[in-house]
């Protein structure tokens, strides 16, 4: 069944420092969950990627209009969560001034969501792929507060640094005046050209949807997509979460820039879950090569398959041994 699999459970133990809110409610899919489905999905193709590119990927979808996720009750438990959880907020380099990571270690009702079977299943069957929670928590329940200052983006124009997540609004956006969820309809290559060029954003290039309320959502192919959270025109609390999911076909490219998070996440969980994801994609495509390899293989097809199996480990070498880089965003 789509969207049932699990890619790495959730850990039985926490990082180092994390201490679970002990005065919470607990999790109820029956309480807390809405879930409706969206009324329009936009393909990679619309936004121009070619037909070679995106067999490559975990999924042909772009993105989805604004869908419901949560109950009124679950979308005042995610608020009061949320604002407790701005203690440890921090910066992401300079892209994101306030945001918080790691709160799945710290709060149960927000790991049982962002885990939760119904919810891997809602997006599996927007995604149109087999998907689980993604494998590296820290990607779990990310929460994206308000800057400080007016004229600040929220989050700057940026593809994100996992395929497939979705961004849910935590606050009312019928309050704010400004601070919406932006995407760019054209593909990040454009966006890199027009960069390089010294070109501005194209407005009539730009999508803002509108999300009805809080605790609606609107599923992304979110490394393949340009968007950001725009700036608020008058002060007020804005606050997005976002979840992320791994498509449980290993045999698509792993579009992850995990090194970027280096200079985001703590090193006593970043480390041990990014080398996790590794081995897992790579015991997926071993067996995979195990299962299917015939006697009398050509020895050239042998060593390509070998290599292939484990290039998400060689890579995670890599990037860990090269170390930090700035936090990718256009501006």
């Amino acid at each position: 069944m789509l969207g049932m699999s699990i890619a790495i459970p959730f850990p039985s133990v926490q990082p180092a420092d994390y201490e679970w809110f002990d005065d919470e409610p607990e999790f109820d899919p029956a309480r807390h969950l809405a879930l409706e489905a969206p009324t329009e999905i936009v393909m990679l193709s619309d936004l121009g990627y070619d037909d070679a590119e995106i067999a490559t990927k975990a999924t042909p979808v772009a993105c989805s209009s604004p869908f419901r996720v949560l109950s009124d009750e679950g979308t005042e438990v995610m608020l009061a969560l949320a604002r407790r959880l701005l203690d440890f907020a921090k910066p992401a380099g300079n892209r994101i001034e306030r945001m918080t990571r790691g709160g799945c270690y710290r709060s149960r009702w927000l790991r049982d969501l962002c885990i939760s079977p119904d919810v891997s299943d809602h997006m599996a069957s927007i995604y149109g792929v087999d998907v689980a929670p993604h494998a590296m928590p820290l990607h779990l329940g990310h929460i994206n507060y308000q800057p400080t200052t007016l004229g600040a983006a929220v989050d700057k124009w940026h593809h994100d640094t996992l395929p497939l997540d979705f961004v849910m609004t935590v606050t009312d956006p019928a309050t704010l005046d400004g601070g919406h969820f932006e995407w760019f309809r054209g593909t990040k290559h454009e966006m890199v050209e027009m960069r390089a060029r010294g070109e501005a954003m194209p407005r009539e290039r730009v999508v803002a949807p509108a999300f009805p309320g809080p605790g609606y959502a609107i599923a992304l192919h979110g490394n393949m997509i340009v968007h950001r959270g725009a700036p608020l025109n008058a002060l007020g609390e804005r606050i997005s979460m976002v979840n992320g999911y791994v498509a449980m076909d290993s045999s698509a490219d792993e579009q992850s820039r995990s090194r970027d998070l280096i200079v985001v996440d703590d090193h006593e969980g970043l480390y041990a879950e990014w080398a996790k994801f590794a081995a897992w994609r790579a015991q997926s495509r071993l067996g995979t090569l195990i299962d299917n390899l015939p006697f009398g293989a050509d020895p050239d097809r042998v060593i390509v398959e070998l290599e292939e199996s484990i290039v998400d480990v060689e890579r995670a070498i890599a990037d860990m041994r090269a170390g930090e880089v700035p936090i990718h965003h256009y501006e």
